[in-house]
């Protein structure tokens, strides 16, 4: 085997060496440098300088030294750490995202698992309104202090419900402990009017479809988040600050994030939703039981006089029938009535369309 490069890997070198030696042959190997290769150029140049300094080699000619093969195993040995320091490194990160993985699919199978997620969405509910409340009324904060028009548009928003945010916010000595404790009062109420109106089995299927679908598309963006947020973590490293860390630190705060859309999103579709339930079907009619009919009319009942009545038959067929007995043979004038596949009343035999009916 003769080889015009050494790849940046030594395993790849021995197997293209080993495939030159099958079916018992050792075969053998050759390789031809250019000290302008990549590997030789980015990882090998000062030292190759150095030996052949030392060897006084003249220019433009082979050089074939131990010494040379052992300066291209070197510069391998340091491409081949290289790259399982990259690998390393990215193992590291996605060992981050997995530990998220695992809690979300955790927490999925569990709730595909329940048949009621009823105290799930509840927890979710109450963990939403401390979170609103804490931002529209700030801890050791005075009454002028507190944000009313905003905590009542996140009554709006988040619980459907208007509430009286202002008049509760006026009475003496009250504190944000009570004014949370009436939002959830209220919200609780209407959750249990909710499962009331729709039913109870039909409204814990909607929470628990609503909370499958709305967790999925969290994690989803989050993803899509995290992805983002890698392929620029390594600028940190200018910073002189670890990428790896800087990561986890806001991979962590993402995921917290996510985790407090979610509960607002599940506590604002279920204080919104309307559920249209379907009226049963109808009781499956029977099938009528199918009967024979002509589609055409017989010639025999177009003859006056036939040996057997015609039996009853709606819509066209009878219609014609009903014409053909108003022929008269010996009045043409009547013959405009006749079927084109009945008997021509001239006594000739053939179909009306192919005698008279085909002047007419």
């Amino acid at each position: 085997m003769i080889g015009t490069e050494r790849h940046e890997s030594r395993r790849i070198d021995n197997q293209l060496r080993g495939r030159s030696g099958r079916q018992g042959d050792s075969g053998a190997s050759k390789f031809f440098l250019s000290l302008e290769d990549d590997l030789m150029r980015i990882f090998g140049s000062e030292r190759m300088d150095g030996m052949l300094e030392k060897l006084g080699l003249p220019e433009n000619e082979p050089i074939m030294h131990p010494w040379v093969n052992k300066a291209i195993e070197k510069a391998q040995q340091k491409v081949e750490a290289r790259n399982f320091d990259i690998r390393k490194n990215l193992l590291r990160f996605d060992d981050v995202m997995n530990d998220q993985r695992k809690v979300i699919y955790e927490q999925r199978k569990t709730l595909m698992q329940a048949t009621d997620v009823s105290e799930t969405v509840a927890g979710m509910r109450h963990d939403a309104i401390n979170g609103f409340v804490g931002r529209m009324i700030p801890e050791s904060a005075y009454a002028e202090q507190w944000d009313v028009n905003g905590l009542h548009e996140e009554c709006r928003r988040l619980l459907g419900l208007d509430l009286p945010i202002e008049e509760w916010a006026k009475e003496e000595g009250i504190a944000d402990e009570e004014i949370r404790t009436r939002i959830e009062d209220a919200a609780e109420r209407k959750m249990a009017e909710r499962s009331m109106t729709y039913g109870p089995e039909v409204f814990r299927a909607a929470e628990k479809s609503v909370l499958l679908q709305l967790l999925d598309q969290a994690w989803k963006d989050h993803l899509l988040t995290l992805d983002h947020l890698r392929h620029g973590i390594g600028l940190r490293a200018y910073g002189q600050r670890d990428p790896l860390n800087e990561y986890k630190r806001e991979a962590f705060g993402l995921f917290e994030e996510m985790l407090d859309h979610l509960r607002e999103s599940v506590t604002a579709v279920l204080s919104h939703l309307e559920i249209q339930v379907a009226a049963p079907e109808d009781a499956e009619i029977a099938p009528r039981p199918q009967t024979m009919r002509e589609s055409r009319t017989d010639p025999a009942f177009a003859q006056a006089g036939g040996g057997r009545s015609e039996p009853a038959m709606p819509g066209a067929t009878r219609r014609l029938r009903e014409a053909a007995a108003v022929v008269d043979p010996n009045d043409p004038n009547t013959w405009g009535r006749v079927a084109r596949n009945a008997a021509c009343p001239c006594g000739s035999g053939r179909k009306y369309k192919h005698c008279h009916g085909k002047t007419a």
